[in-house]
């Protein structure tokens, strides 16, 4: 028997899936799936980083865009150097802020001690 797996999983909606998994593998993501009603109908995709997932929805109403979701990454470092950005000092984490290409900002933390 498969044991479940109890998870919230973030819809982020965007306006091109496949450029939208090349943005989402520079922090780290790898596309795990790909569904489509039909051929040629809006794409939505599942994305993960070890255990953390996103779903990546081109259809419209599925998310708000400029939504704010928070990975929690071991290194939060080599996330700052890949997208060229400086990382800043909170009382709870380490962390980055970016904006994707559709507007949604991952906010990327590695927690304080």
């Amino acid at each position: 028997m498969t044991e479940r797996v109890e998870e919230a999983v973030p819809i982020l909606r965007v306006a091109d899936a496949a450029a939208a998994v090349r943005w989402y593998a520079r922090l780290g993501f790898a596309e795990q799936w790909v569904h489509r009603f039909e051929s040629g109908l809006p794409a939505f995709v599942e994305v993960a980083r070890g255990r953390v997932r996103l779903f990546l929805s081109e259809h419209a109403g599925d998310a708000r865009p400029g939504t704010l979701v928070y990975p929690r990454v071991t290194d939060v470092d080599a996330v700052a150097a890949e997208f060229g950005v400086r990382v800043e000092e909170t009382l709870w984490a380490r962390e980055v802020e970016l904006c994707d290409p559709d507007g949604s900002r991952p906010r990327v933390g590695t927690p304080s001690g």
